[in-house]
């Protein structure tokens, strides 16, 4: 069966009463009315013939017949009221036999392949974006690209020209090299085309080569240019989505800030006691969160006098009024470490007063610190995803009636103490999480394709680390990850926090399927990430806890792992393993206890000696497991780098503060030789030197005399300090050439092309919209009147007029104008 393609099916009957759609008309149904398929049929091989041919799927066929009459007397017995000459019925059955082609799979099958395979993308700015695109801008990299082949697009730079097509900043052009669309129009020819060399052989020949180029032309490229643009949209939006789960990833699977080690105080796997630090300006004021290990808020202190800078005695006695409150608040909580909120440029100075107060506390009470808090640490720590958290909804559950910034401290605390936690907390039913700005390109992605790569790399990581049911019973927060253990859910999770909550402890895996409603399916999916162990409000019971369920290894296994525990355990020397639950529990203790003994066993022999081959990879994990159950392999906490500290108090990224770039500064202070300045978009401190001021700084004389305190200037980085948070600025003319580039790597492809005709056009674009500004608009009610220049009115005389008119009705201007100046008549 032969599908049709081409023109919609005929009318279906419907029943009276019944509505209908109005019948579709195109211009294909029209000419098949006609009867031009006829005519069409006449000029040689099929659509579906010459497909197969062209894609080689079936050899050339019988030479092609040319009919002795030529196109034009043929077409002469087709004439109708539609179609009333022989030209109009030859270019209806051309225009038929172009669609049939354009339709045919094979051809279009042969087409893409070409296509796809070598079709260039070229761009060039429109006057609009030629003037909006500085080396700077978000489209700058891709202002001139020159056939870049569309093979070559495996990043997300295709949507940035996209938009900036759509925005009417560059033209985009997508075509064959010209050597290959020759190439297909010529093997094209060589299959569509009769071989004859008569004279009417040769006429039939130009009506296939114009069905040939309006195939092509009119409907295949076009067709798969568009098709071009789909699989570039296509391939960049999914590099993108990658990308952002990439930087997601990197954000939730580090794992825990890890104390030193020298508190050895308490079990490894507890996180530290954090005190969280969160600058204010006054309302509200600085303020001090202290968490305990499992993140609740053990204690809060406002101290907004600690950062003032004031000489006056009575801010001086504020400010160590509350140092000495600070002091208390540590030496009260001992804290593991101090994370400060990178919020601003005050923060540097803020850190600088907690370690004050630090080294004042242990020198004045030495024997009152514990051994905690040596060599206390001061972290900073990025607030965007703590912004987050203080203005949701969770928030003001977690922590009803605390205020803003108090939430805020927090949620930096907690993701210091657990990242994953924290990340998952802004996960629920609002998805704060899809707010947290990860990307510069992000807002091309859709928020249901960013949250769905949100759920991908929350429920790798989530299933990855486990989840503690013990601790987070006890603790409300570190239930967020559980909606992202596999075979739960949203839906699911709630329901099992609620059972478990009102459970308080649970003591077994088995539990969860008899006490707390999870179905088979769901157990079987979801146990082998769940931990069972002795934390929370188990922490202090005497009862059994089985120690395999604490590990990895799902419980369709635990005959497996007894098996091979017992067999070390008996292996080593201890003759009484028998199957005895006490028995047992000791030889899995022994193992864990002796990792060597695991490694020392050869998993291939063991399951061969067992029979167990088919098990090989099972005994494997459950080995690895033993040796360290729900052993953490996320990548380990890092202090962040100079740089880092740098773009987090600043606010800025490497892609908005970098060398060349013109900024807004305010002058903050006038010295005869510099200028001490502050960057109004980061507050970072600018220093304007009297050379960099103006090209003929020689000559002039000093800073003072030429700025005052609070004057805005506009200026151009020229370098940048990170370490010491200085940005080096100049004003001075010959520093904004082009001596300052861009420093991102430029596209191979890129080559910016200047030709006279754009710069001509170019200048003639600006002199017009100089003249347009100059132009004042004039009402006047006449019907032969124009608001036009004195320029275009003498055009429009020189094309509407006779000469020897419009030189007479040119003096008669002119003589007027002389009288109107001389004689200076007001006009009326």
């Amino acid at each position: 069966m032969k599908f049709n393609l081409h023109f919609p099916p005929g009318e279906v009957v419907l029943d009276e009463g019944q509505f209908k759609s109005p019948k579709r008309k195109s211009h294909y149904s029209n000419c098949s009315k006609a009867g031009l398929w006829e005519v069409a049929n006449k000029f040689g091989y099929s659509s579906e013939q010459f497909g197969l041919q062209i894609s080689l799927e079936k050899m050339r066929m019988d030479e092609l017949e040319d009919a002795k009459e030529t196109p034009e007397e043929m077409a002469s017995t087709f004439t109708c009221a539609m179609f009333d000459t022989p030209q109009d019925v030859l270019k209806g059955a051309r225009y038929m036999a172009a669609v049939e082609i354009s339709c045919e799979p094979c051809v279009r099958k042969h087409v893409r392949s070409i296509f796809m395979d070598n079709a260039v993308v070229s761009t060039s700015p429109t006057p609009d974006g030629n003037t909006a695109i500085d080396s700077f801008h978000q489209f700058a990299g891709v202002k001139w690209l020159r056939d870049k082949p569309i093979t070559r697009f495996d990043d997300a730079q295709w949507l940035l020209i996209q938009k900036a097509e759509e925005e009417n900043l560059l033209q985009v052009t997508i075509r064959l090299p010209e050597v290959v669309l020759d190439k297909l129009i010529s093997d094209s020819n060589d299959y569509y085309l009769s071989d004859g060399v008569s004279k009417s052989a040769q006429l039939w020949n130009e009506q296939r080569k114009m069905i040939l180029h309006d195939a092509f032309y009119n409907f295949l490229l076009p067709s798969m240019e568009k098709e071009a643009r789909s699989v570039l949209t296509s391939r960049a939006k999914s590099w993108l989505l990658s990308e952002y789960g990439k930087l997601l990833w990197d954000k939730v699977s580090v794992a825990p800030y890890q104390r030193k080690e020298n508190d050895v105080s308490s079990d490894e796997e507890t996180a530290p006691r954090v005190m969280a630090c969160c600058f204010g300006p006054g309302k509200p004021a600085t303020t001090f969160v202290m968490l305990d290990s499992s993140g609740e808020v053990l204690d809060v202190l406002h101290a907004g006098s600690l950062n003032l800078r004031s000489q006056n005695a009575i801010d001086q006695q504020r400010k160590k009024t509350d140092q000495q409150r600070v002091q208390k608040f540590m030496m009260d909580h001992q804290p593991h470490v101090v994370v400060l909120g990178a919020a601003n440029m005050s923060c540097i100075r803020l850190k600088e007063d907690i370690y004050e107060i630090i080294f004042k506390m242990v020198e004045d009470n030495p024997r009152d610190v514990g051994h905690e808090m040596d060599n206390l640490n001061i972290v900073y720590g990025d607030e965007s995803l703590p912004h987050l958290y203080e203005n949701s909804r969770i928030s003001v559950d977690q922590l009803p009636s605390q205020e803003g910034i108090i939430r805020r401290a927090v949620g930096l605390g907690r993701y210091l103490q657990n990242p994953l936690a924290m990340v998952a907390t802004l996960c629920g039913p609002a998805r704060e999480i899809l707010s947290w700005k990860l990307s510069p390109l992000e807002n091309f992605l859709t928020p249901d394709e960013k949250y769905g790569m949100v759920e991908q790399v929350m429920v790798d990581v989530t299933n990855q680390v486990g989840l503690d049911i013990n601790l987070a019973s006890s603790h409300e927060w570190l239930f967020a990850p559980l909606q992202f253990i596999s075979g739960l859910g949203p839906r699911k999770a709630a329901s099992l926090q609620r059972s478990l909550v009102r459970a308080g402890a649970i003591f077994t895996r088995k539990d969860l399927l008899t006490s707390h409603g999870l179905g088979k399916k769901v157990f079987i999916n979801a146990v082998g990430f769940l931990r069972v162990r002795r934390s929370g409000l188990t922490s202090s019971s005497s009862q059994f806890i089985d120690l395999l369920d604490d590990t990895r290894i799902h419980p369709e296994s635990y005959s497996l792992a007894q098996d091979l525990a017992k067999d070390i355990y008996r292996e080593d020397g201890n003759d009484d393993a028998n199957d005895d639950d006490d028995v047992l529990e000791m030889a899995i203790e022994h193992v864990r206890e002796k990792p060597h003994l695991l490694r020392a066993v050869d998993v291939h022999e063991y399951a061969e000696q067992k029979n167990r081959l088919n098990k090989k990879e099972t005994l494997n994990d459950i080995r690895l497991e033993l040796m360290e159950g729900f052993q953490d392999r996320r990548r380990s906490y890092v202090e962040p780098s100079q740089d880092d500290e740098f773009y987090m108090i600043s606010g800025e990224t490497e892609e908005t503060l970098s060398e060349g770039r013109i900024v807004q500064v305010r002058v903050r202070r006038v010295q005869p030789q510099r200028a001490t300045c502050v960057i109004e978009s980061s507050g970072l401190t600018g220093v304007l030197s009297k050379e960099d001021y103006t090209d003929d700084w020689r000559d002039s004389n000093e800073l003072t005399d030429k700025l005052r305190e609070g004057e805005l200037l506009t200026c151009r980085v020229k370098s940048i300090q990170k370490n010491r948070y200085q940005v080096f600025l100049t004003c001075r003319e010959s520093e904004r050439s082009n001596r300052f580039q861009n420093h991102r790597t430029m596209d191979p492809y890129y080559h910016e092309e200047r030709s006279t005709s754009h710069t001509e056009k170019e200048k003639a674009r600006k002199e017009k919209e100089l003249a347009k500004k100059h132009f004042k608009p004039r009402m006047i009610v006449h019907p032969r009147f124009q608001n036009i220049t004195a320029d275009e009115a003498i055009e429009v005389c020189h094309n509407s007029l006779p000469e020897s008119i419009a030189i007479h009705l040119w003096s008669c201007m002119v003589v007027a104008c002389v009288n109107i100046w001389r004689y200076k008549i007001i006009l009326p």
